[in-house]
């Protein structure tokens, strides 16, 4: 593939942004290594500091996410904002005092990663969310467009994007990969909730191992489904 290749991808999101002139747009991340083409395309897009990245800043992520989140940002010449959550980790155990990780993921998410983008989403119009299709049974079944909450957008710009496109666009932009990556991480979060897994498989079963549970939250509370 070369870059000729990724150029309707490339116009697609530009046409789109284009479409949409004057809203106020902004983009999630992880800053694992996947997620990095859409930081890229889109540093190429906005002037400088028209579009800021935010990440939540769970208190429980590993240092080198937010080493790497850093790295990147300045890389791209992006502005990077760290959502802490309003319950400070201290609290965040049950009666019993484990904290939440452990004993209710889903609440754990909801105080960590749902809730501190409330108050982003009420103050944009546009989502980007990097969300491929190929990633997840869930995932296959959202559109380009989604509702959120407070009338906010979110378009998912990747969604037809596959690992075999992530990789090879990394390679011509020489963009480099997660540093935990080498380590045989298919997919990092929280470092209570990931698991380092020696077999190629979804990359989601490596997130809350042996749980029923394959996202935090971002990807299914904030959406608003029509109702039936």
């Amino acid at each position: 593939m070369d870059i000729a290749d990724f150029q309707p991808k490339i116009d697609s999101i530009k046409a789109y942004v284009a479409q949409h002139k004057g809203k106020r747009f902004f983009v999630t991340s992880s800053f694992q290594t996947h997620s990095l083409p859409l930081l890229h395309i889109l540093s190429e897009i906005f002037e400088p500091g028209d579009i800021s990245v935010f990440m939540t800043n769970t208190g429980f992520l590993f240092p080198e996410t937010l080493e790497f989140a850093d790295e990147i940002c300045a890389r791209f010449k992006l502005p990077l904002v760290k959502l802490n959550p309003d319950q400070p980790k201290i609290l965040q155990k049950d009666q019993q005092g484990n904290f939440l990780y452990a004993s209710d993921p889903d609440l754990c998410c909801t105080i960590n990663k749902t809730q501190p983008l409330n108050k982003v989403l009420g103050s944009h119009d546009i989502w980007i969310n990097g969300v491929r299709a190929d990633q997840s049974s869930f995932r296959k079944n959202l559109n380009v467009e989604e509702r959120s909450k407070f009338g906010c957008t979110r378009y998912h710009p990747m969604l037809d994007w596959t690992s075999r496109d992530i990789y090879y666009y990394r390679e011509l932009h020489n963009i480099p990969e997660h540093p935990l990556d080498k380590e045989g991480y298919q997919s990092i979060g929280c470092e209570p909730c990931t698991t380092c897994i020696k077999y190629s498989g979804n990359e989601r079963d490596a997130r809350w191992f042996g749980l029923n549970k394959t996202e935090c939250g971002i990807n299914t509370d904030l959406i608003v489904k029509e109702s039936a």
